[in-house]
C-alpha cells in the first residue's frame, strides 16, 4: 500500500501521494495532519486517556522539503495532558498543532438531547478504496466529476500508511480524515473555491479500524470567510466532530475532476 511519507534520517520526505490539490509543489493538509498527529503522539501518556482534541494551525503551505519537527508538552495534570507541535521547513516554523489528551470515565446520568443522525457507510469490500463520495441521495462513488453540484456531501476514506513501513495509529487517521472537512463542505457546483487555514478535530473516541468517514453538517459563509462543520463516523456510528475555517481562493479554485486524474496517473506510474 502506498505510504505519504518517507523517514530519512529523523527527518521526513512526502511521497507522490501526499501532493495537494491546491499546487503540485505543496503537500496536501490531509497528509500533514496525519504526520503532525504522529509527532504528537509520541507524547502519548497512556491507555487512559482520550486525544480528545487535536487543532492544526495552517498559516504557511508545507512544500515538498525535508519535514523537522519540535514538539513538547506543556501541560501533564493527572486528567489533563496537553502537547505542542511545530513542523519546520528550511529553518522556519510552517504548521503548529495541539493535541489535548483528557482521561476516560464514567458517562454522566440523566436525560440529554442528542441529534438525528443518518449515515450509512458504503459497503465493505475485499479491495482497497482509499475515497468514495456520496452526493445527496446518490450512491457511493469514486467519480469526483459527479460532486459538481450542491448536494450535501459525504466521503469515506480507507487511509493510507502516513509514513513507509508503518501503521497507523487510530489519531493519525482521524486526523488525516478531518482535514477534508473544508473541501467536504465548500465543495460545490464550480468546484472548490475556500482554501482551509486551520481544522480542529474533536473525539469521544478514536475510530476502531483505518476506515473513517465524515458527513457535512454546517457552513456559514460571509465576506470570503467559509466555516465548515462535519460529523465523523465509523462502522460503528458517530464518534467526533470537525471544524475548519476557509478563506476563498477563486482565482485557484480545486477541480475535483482534473485533481482525480492526476491522482490516477500517479497511482498508475507506480
Amino acid at each position: 500500500m502506498a505510504a505519504f511519507f518517507e523517514s530519512v534520517g529523523g527527518q521526513y520526505v512526502a511521497t507522490e501521494w501526499a501532493v495537494s490539490p491546491w499546487a503540485p509543489s505543496q503537500v496536501a493538509g490531509t497528509a500533514v495532519c496525519g504526520l503532525l498527529a504522529r509527532e504528537a503522539e509520541t507524547h502519548d501518556p497512556g491507555p487512559l486517556f482520550v486525544p480528545a482534541r487535536f487543532t492544526v494551525d495552517l498559516f504557511r503551505p508545507v512544500v515538498y522539503e525535508p519535514i523537522r519537527f519540535r514538539s513538547e508538552v506543556v501541560r501533564d495534570g493527572r486528567r489533563v495532558r496537553v502537547v505542542d507541535v511545530a513542523l519546520e521547513q528550511a529553518g522556519e516554523v510552517r504548521v503548529r498543532a495541539t493535541l489535548m489528551y483528557l482521561a476516560a470515565g464514567e458517562q454522566s446520568p440523566g436525560q440529554v438531547w442528542q441529534p438525528d443522525r443518518q449515515f450509512a457507510a458504503p459497503p465493505p469490500s475485499a479491495e482497497w478504496n482509499p475515497i468514495q463520495f456520496k452526493f445527496g441521495e446518490q450512491d457511493w462513488t469514486g467519480d469526483f466529476a459527479a460532486g459538481l453540484n450542491g448536494d450535501r456531501k459525504s466521503v469515506w476514506h480507507d487511509v493510507a500508511p502516513m509514513v513507509e513501513g508503518e501503521s497507523n495509529s487510530p489519531l493519525q487517521m482521524a486526523a488525516y480524515a478531518a482535514d477534508t472537512t473544508s473541501m467536504l463542505c465548500n465543495w460545490g457546483s464550480a468546484g472548490i473555491g475556500y482554501i482551509n487555514c486551520d481544522v480542529t478535530l474533536t473525539l469521544s473516541r478514536p475510530p476502531e479500524s483505518s476506515e473513517v468517514g465524515l458527513q457535512a453538517q454546517e457552513r456559514i459563509t460571509a465576506g470570503g470567510i467559509a466555516i465548515a462543520a462535519a460529523t465523523l463516523y465509523d462502522r460503528s456510528g458517530p464518534l467526533g466532530v470537525s471544524v475548519a475555517s476557509g478563506i476563498s481562493n477563486t482565482r485557484r479554485a480545486v477541480d475535483p475532476a482534473a485533481f482525480a486524474a492526476e491522482v490516477s496517473a500517479t497511482a498508475q506510474a507506480q
